[in-house]
C-alpha cells in the first residue's frame, strides 16, 4: 500500500506542477500570483525529486554469478 501512496503522491505532484507551468507560460497572472505559483512549483519539484531519489534507492539489479542470481544496487555508471 505504501508504494501506491508514494506513486499517487508523485503523480499528483507532477500533474500539479505541469498545471502551474502551463499557467505561468500563459502570462495572464499578476506578479504576486506568478511568484506564488513559482514558489509552489519549487516545492512540488523538490517533492518529486525526493520521491524519485527514494525509488532509485530501492531499485536493484540481478546479476548472474557462478550460475546464481545475486542482487546488487543499481548504479547508473554500470548501465552506460
Amino acid at each position: 500500500m505504501v508504494r501506491k501512496k508514494n506513486t499517487a503522491n508523485f503523480e499528483q505532484s507532477l500533474t500539479q506542477l505541469q498545471a502551474l507551468v502551463e499557467q505561468l507560460e500563459q502570462g495572464d497572472l499578476s506578479l504576486e500570483q506568478a511568484l506564488a505559483h513559482f514558489e509552489q512549483g519549487v516545492t512540488l519539484t523538490r517533492e518529486c525529486q525526493q520521491a524519485l531519489s527514494q525509488a532509485e534507492q530501492k531499485v536493484t539489479q540481478l546479476l548472474e554469478r557462478n550460475e546464481q542470481l545475486v542482487e546488487q544496487p543499481f548504479s547508473a555508471e554500470q548501465s552506460e
